[in-house]
This record gives C-alpha cells, sequence and structure tokens, in this order.
C-alpha cells in the first residue's frame, strides 16, 4: 500500500519531470505541449516558481488534510516526504 509521504513525493518529482520535459527543446512539440497541459493541473502550477514552491504547495496540501476533523478517510497527502 502507498502511504501518504510516498504518494507526497511522487507527485512532487513528477511534476518536475513534467517541468524538464516541457523545457527540452530536444523533445517533440507535442511532447512538450502535452506536459504543459498537465502542469495545469498540478497546485501552483505557476511556470514561474521555483521548485521548492511547487513542492510546498503540494506539502502544504498535505498539512490540510492532516488536520481534517472529519476522519471518514486517511489523508490522501502528507506534509513530509520522509
Amino acid at each position: 500500500m502507498t502511504m501518504p509521504n510516498e504518494r507526497t513525493r511522487a507527485l512532487i518529482q513528477t511534476r518536475d519531470f513534467l517541468v524538464e520535459l516541457a523545457e527540452d527543446s530536444a523533445l517533440s512539440a507535442s511532447i512538450r505541449r502535452q506536459a504543459r497541459q498537465l502542469l495545469r493541473h498540478y497546485p501552483n502550477a505557476n511556470a514561474n516558481a521555483n521548485a521548492n514552491a511547487n513542492a510546498n504547495a503540494i506539502l502544504r496540501a498535505g498539512q490540510l488534510e492532516e488536520r481534517r476533523v472529519d476522519r471518514l478517510t486517511e489523508p490522501f497527502l502528507s506534509s513530509s516526504i520522509d
């Protein structure tokens, strides 16, 4: 079973990978366009923001889930990737 911290780490690393694809001029335009389209759905999907700002947005989402009072389900994300 995937734990919330593993899921959070995967989201952050996948976002970084998509940024690399979107900016790699050696790749075809369709691959770069598809990477940009997928990035629109990430928290703080600001292309100009640095990687730390984007990772922090995902970690903050984990914090909000951990603080939730209506614990019908376990948190999906985590405030830590450790």
